[in-house]
């Protein structure tokens, strides 16, 4: 008895540290002007961001029924394999057919871990703690957890660019390949170690269906879709346009980028707080055009990018843990990660129309100009969402 009263805290820990491993900060500074450096234009950065999200909405379902399939914790081995080894691969990697092999590899990564990992937290903490509520707060604190090291890895990230541009990358394989055996002492789920029926695939597929196009949940889907569109697009002119116009040099992104990581931070460890205040629609509902609006700000006003990004960051972490956590209380154990993956296929699903389009636009006009266009479309797509639920309301 005693020894299971001590398990909970230790799983909890070890989710905490596998999150330590999954920081990008050593390369994230520096990602965009490294890919620059090595040749490529705004347009070929956007196409390989554009293969990720193809990739993704392709990959996200099924790699969500292999995780309901196979178990957590062996999606999440595949997960972290082919992330280290993307990630290794930057290091070598000199022509435009190399990073299209590498962004495919980091697609692969992420599809299997994006639904899975919240799936396997959520059913740990009802199992071992019998309080899945808390999963918001726990997933909150983790990302706080890999927002702290990022903040520190960010500070060394810049200084080990000027040494090897490369270098940064090295590192940062390093630390994700320490997340394997971490994996290796996560505890499987009660329905893994219990066996599981099997699910169809027409089984699972009409849950997620049911599941997300609940009057409530789709509106809360469609939103965060909208913004994470937005955030995933514009994301890669932030470099840019603090080093070009804003004039801040190289050797400071570093430091710019762990004040970044501290507000995400803070974001992420008070998530469970707002959440309980606000409620997880309202707060992604209401929360999501401000953002768009205040990042798009920065076409009109270059002045407020630090102070925009700064806010858009921190914000994003928050929206994210608040959405997983919303989606989680309304899906059941059979489809959980299939319901999950779905969800952030439909994310990138959105996003697919903006990131071509936006390279384009920035080769032609700068990065600047992005922030502004990017975010009056997807405000009129919120709009146009806000107006279909309340057409909705009023059939019913």
């Amino acid at each position: 008895m005693a020894l299971r009263s001590r398990l909970p805290s230790r799983v909890v820990a070890t989710y905490y540290a596998y999150q330590a491993t999954l920081s990008f900060g050593f390369f994230a500074p520096v990602f965009t002007i490294f890919l620059l450096a090595r040749d490529l234009s705004y347009t070929e950065i956007a196409l390989l961001s554009t293969e990720s999200a193809i990739l993704t909405v392709v990959g996200e379902v099924p790699s969500g029924y292999l995780g309901d399939r196979l178990g957590r914790r062996t999606s999440l081995l595949v997960s972290t394999t082919a992330m280290t080894v993307s990630i290794a691969g930057f290091v070598v990697a000199e022509s435009f057919p190399a990073f299209v092999i590498l962004y495919g590899l980091w697609a692969l990564a992420r599809v299997f871990r994006s639904g899975t990992g919240d799936a396997w937290l959520y059913e740990t903490l009802r199992d071992r703690l019998d309080d899945e509520g808390r999963f918001t707060a726990v997933r909150g604190h983790g990302r706080a957890v890999n927002l702290g090291v990022t903040v520190v890895a960010t500070l060394a990230g810049g200084a080990l660019y000027t040494v090897q541009p490369a270098l940064p990358f090295a590192v940062s394989a390093g630390l994700h390949a320490l997340g394997v055996p971490i994996l290796l002492s996560f505890p499987k789920t009660t329905a893994f170690e219990e066996g599981r029926d099997t699910v169809s695939v027409r089984a699972t597929a009409r849950v997620v269906r049911e599941q997300l196009t609940a009057p409530g949940t789709r509106t809360v889907v469609a939103v965060a879709a909208v913004l994470f569109a937005y955030t995933n697009t514009v994301n890669s002119y932030v470099q840019p346009t603090v080093r070009d116009v804003v004039g801040l040099p190289v050797s400071l992104l570093g430091p710019l980028y762990a004040g970044f990581t501290l507000v995400s931070a803070v974001a992420g460890y008070y998530t469970g707080a707002v959440d309980a205040r606000l409620g997880s629609r309202r707060t992604v509902v209401l929360a999501a055009p401000l953002v768009i609006l205040g990042v798009g700000l920065v076409t009109l006003f270059p002045l407020l990018a630090i102070p925009a990004f700064l806010a858009y960051k921190g914000a994003a972490t928050l929206l994210r843990s608040v959405t997983a956590g919303f989606l989680n209380d309304r899906v059941t154990d059979a489809g959980r990660a299939t319901t999950l993956s779905a969800a952030s296929m439909t994310y990138a699903l959105a996003r697919l129309p903006l990131l071509v389009a936006a390279g384009a636009f920035a080769d032609r006009r700068g990065p600047r100009p992005v922030f502004g266009a990017v975010a009056v479309v997807c405000l009129l797509a919120i709009a146009l969402v806000w107006l279909a639920t309340r057409r909705a309301a009023v059939d019913a």
